[in-house]
Order: C-alpha cells, then structure tokens, then sequence
C-alpha cells in the first residue's frame, strides 16, 4: 500500500528536533510520497536540504503563499521566478488567497495569486491552492485564469458541495486531510457524492492533526487516519482508498 501526503511542511521549526525519525515512521506506515509546499524564501533552502536527505520520498513545490505576501511580495515572487529556473518542481504552491487573520494586502494578494498561476501554465505545472476565508476571491481569479492547463489541487478543502463542484469544473482536485475526520468538519457529509477521481489526500503538517489528535501536532503518518476515514465514508477498503489517491496524485504532479 502506498499513500501520498500531498501537502505537508516537513521543514517547519516543529520538526526540528524529530524530523528524521517522523519521516521514517511515516514510510513504515505506508506513507512514502511526501509532496513539499513552499511558504517564503526563508525556508527554500531547508526544503532543498530535505529532498537531498530523501530524495525517493520528498517532492518540491515552490511559490509564495498568501500570508506572506506583504510589502516585498514582488522579490519573493522574483525569488519563485529565479528558483524555477534553476531546478524541477512539482507544483507552483502553495498559492492563493487568506483574508483570515488580514485583509491589508488583498490586493497583492490577488496579483501574486495570478502571476504565480501563470508560471504554472508557462512551466507546465500544477497549482497547489490555499484559500481561507476567501473562496469568492479565489474562485474570481481562477475564472480569469480559466484554460485547459490550469489544473491542480485545492488544498486542505473545507467548502460545501457547490463550491466543491466548481473547483472540480476547474480541473482540482480535492485535497482532503485531518478536517475530514472532525463532528463539525461537515465536508464528510457530503464527499460520497464526490467521485473518488477527484480526492488526494493530504496532512498539511504539522497543523490540522486528525481526530484522536485534533489540536496536537500533525504529522504525514497521519494520512493513514485520513485514508481510513475515507474507507469508512465510501464504503471501501483502505488499500483501495491508497491506490486511487496515490494514482490521482501521480496524474497532478507527473510523478
């Protein structure tokens, strides 16, 4: 059985003293594809010093995310153009838009969106999106975006069913991790009515931990929990549930 953690950030600080050892108890778990999102340039060269360390099992994206866009954004959007061409990735991320916590930089927010989607289209490579608080916005610039090389995922999914289908229509899949097991996550209400070609599955460490360790720290073995919870909601066996989202994730990145 091979499962895919799609969206996890193995180089964060919360790793530092352990990051080694949670790896491997990842892979003993079945868990051998760990997909890579860049936040800023700060942490470029930790994720390089990663994939060097496992280069069987990490893959690299690399953009700017949405809460890290302020006043230098266009240096850190030069930083992504620069790396880009320099090495292979797998993805343009994680991209999109966050007005949870500030709304000062909606605006640039919105341009670093855009500019990154169009690397994605000019480098081959599928967008890896982070909405909070904004799937309007989010959904305003995808439309303008809108072609038939604008494909990717749309990262840790919490919206409803609609907005689900429209982020399908717009060549996402789903990605699907620890709120999937949450009473209140409600996206478990109605995911059987999504067709399992649509869902990746993803931990998004070391945040969101699923349920028994909702409020912990996260970490990729936990995709297995994830996966298990789909197994129940689709009324499949775990295996299956693996071989399908690891496929599905194969066919976003190319690997």
């Amino acid at each position: 059985m091979i499962l895919t953690d799609t969206h996890t950030h193995l180089y964060s600080e919360e790793f530092d003293e352990d990051r080694t050892v949670l790896i491997q108890r990842a892979i003993e778990a079945g868990v051998s594809r760990f997909f890579i999102p860049s936040i800023d340039s700060n942490y470029t060269q930790k994720m390089y010093d990663l994939e060097t360390q496992f280069p069987e099992n990490i893959f690299l994206m690399m953009g700017l995310h949405p809460t890290y866009v302020k006043e230098n954004y266009l240096e850190e959007l030069a930083h992504v153009e620069t790396e880009l061409s320099k090495k292979k990735f797998y993805a343009i991320g994680e991209i999109g838009i966050d007005l949870f916590w500030d709304k000062t930089f909606l605006k640039q927010q919105q341009e670093a969106f855009k500019h990154q989607i169009q690397l994605a289209k000019k480098h081959k490579l599928a967008i890896n999106i982070h909405c909070r608080d904004a799937f309007d916005e989010v959904f305003e610039v995808l439309e303008s975006e809108r072609a038939t090389n604008l494909f990717g995922i749309f990262h840790c999914f919490t919206g409803d069913y609609l907005q689900a289908q429209r982020a399908i229509d717009l060549n996402m899949k789903l990605g699907i991790g620890g709120v999937a097991t949450f009473k209140n996550g409600k996206i478990d209400q109605f995911l059987k009515d999504i067709d399992l070609k649509h869902i990746v599955l993803e931990t998004d460490s070391p945040y969101l931990a699923p349920v028994p360790f909702r409020g912990k720290r996260n970490e990729s073995s936990y995709t297995k929990l994830v996966a298990e919870k789909l197994a129940s909601i689709y009324e499949i066996s775990i295996e299956e549930i693996a071989r399908i989202t690891t496929e599905n994730s194969k066919a976003i990145f190319g690997i």
